[in-house]
Order: C-alpha cells, then structure tokens, then sequence
C-alpha cells in the first residue's frame, strides 16, 4: 500500500556528544547499548473508557485516522493501547481486510482491552504485550504503526525506536499525537521528538498543529539507513 509522502522543511536536529550520567542499574539488558534519553520520562497514566466520550466530541481518532491515511485494508500498530478508544475505532476503518495489533507493555491493561474486543466481536483485532524497549512487532507487517500520546511514557525511547524499524511494510510510517509540553509534563516539544526520531535514522515527513485534538501530529518514515546502536547520540534537552 503507497502513500504520498508530503513534502516537510524538517527542522535541524541538535545532538550531544556526551550521555546523560543516570543510574542505569534499573534497565533493561537488552537496552544498555543504546543511550538513555536527556529529558525526563513521564509516569504511564490509565487510558480508562471515562474519556472517550470527550474525545469523540472533538472528533479525535476520526481527524487522525484521516490524517493518517488510514483506509480499508491498512495494517495498523497501536502502540501502548491501554483499553482501546484508538484500536476499536482503527478496526472499525480498516474493516475485514485490514489489520490492528493492539501493544501494551501493561498486562491489565491488555486483559481489559481483550474483553473488549470479544464483546464488541472485532475479529480483526490481535493482542501483544510489549517491552518498555521493544514493542516486539513481527517484520514487514505494518502500514502505520500510531504512538498516540505515549511516547513521552518510553523509558528507552532510542532501543524502542531502533526496534520499531523492522516492523514497518516498505512504505511504511510511524503516526506519533503528542503535545508541545515538557516531557515530565506528558508531551514532548517537537524538536526534541525530531531530534530523537533523526538519531535513530527516521525522517519527518509532515508536521501539523492541530488544536482540535489538543495536541499536533507529526508522520515519520525510515531514511535509508538504520543507525547503528554504538552511533546513536542522545538529544539535548535544553
């Protein structure tokens, strides 16, 4: 499936050579090749169903999901889904023909959602659990892969970007909905989130302000190189 790809003046990435100095006995094995972020990272909050009305009544996922491109027979991650107001309405779009993987790094979370699934009867819907730096997506799968506000919630954004890649369909993209606030703040100013993309070898390919959904909404897609682990340099947050 190809997309157009809006053509973007992509801001200029500033990066660190040095690594922040953080305790790194709490990570994860599998991420101590990577750097860890020079920002802080915010606390996961509960995506409960108590929202969703809201978020219907400014007409969130059907702006995005629009924005996105998503149509009949796309093949969709919803990464860090919690209860499930995107991934529901992704299925609804994408239809018999298309695909939505639900990903949570909460087991709860996920176990809620798939009650939700089977009571609503969305059979192109499956379910995996994730890790904090690696969202553990099958290869050459995805058409979009959504981080709806959650990046600013990745402890190991850098190994979960690296991880991400192998994921992506060839003309795949990355759909990421923050907010233009400090990342202890839950949202992520976009400079900050193009320089983290940029480091691991993504390209911003189209950047909107969007009131409507109290946020903005940015699409990235693979440059022609992955960057190597030992290369990657941690973005300023100053």
């Amino acid at each position: 499936m190809r997309f157009a790809a809006i053509a973007l003046t992509v801001f200029a990435p500033a990066l660190v050579a040095c690594e922040p100095t953080i305790d790194q006995s709490n990570r994860p094995e599998t991420a101590l090749e990577f750097p860890l972020p020079d920002r802080p990272v915010a606390e996961i909050i509960s995506n409960q169903f108590s929202n969703e009305d809201a978020r219907d009544e400014r007409n969130e996922a059907q702006v995005v999901m629009d924005l996105a491109n998503i149509e009949e027979g796309t093949t969709v991650a919803d990464i860090g889904a919690g209860e499930g107001y995107y991934t529901v309405r992704l299925a609804q779009r994408v239809g018999e023909d298309g695909r939505v993987l639900a990903q949570d790094i909460s087991r709860e979370a996920l176990q809620r959602l798939g009650r939700r699934v089977e009571k609503e009867r969305l059979e192109n819907i499956s379910i995996k659990l994730g890790k904090p730096d690696d969202p553990q997506l099958p290869v050459d799968s995805f058409d979009r892969i959504f981080l709806v506000h959650m990046y600013h919630e990745v402890t190991e954004p850098y190994a979960f970007l690296w991880r991400l890649w192998p994921a992506m369909a060839a003309d795949g993209q990355i759909i990421v909905v923050d907010v233009d606030r400090p990342t202890d703040r839950h949202g992520i100013p976009p400079k900050l989130l193009f320089c983290e993309f940029d480091a691991v070898g993504y390209s911003l390919v189209e950047f909107i302000e969007r009131p409507d959904i109290r946020g903005y909404f940015a699409r990235f897609e693979r440059s022609e190189a992955r960057t190597d682990p030992s290369d990657i340099k941690a973005c300023s947050n100053g």
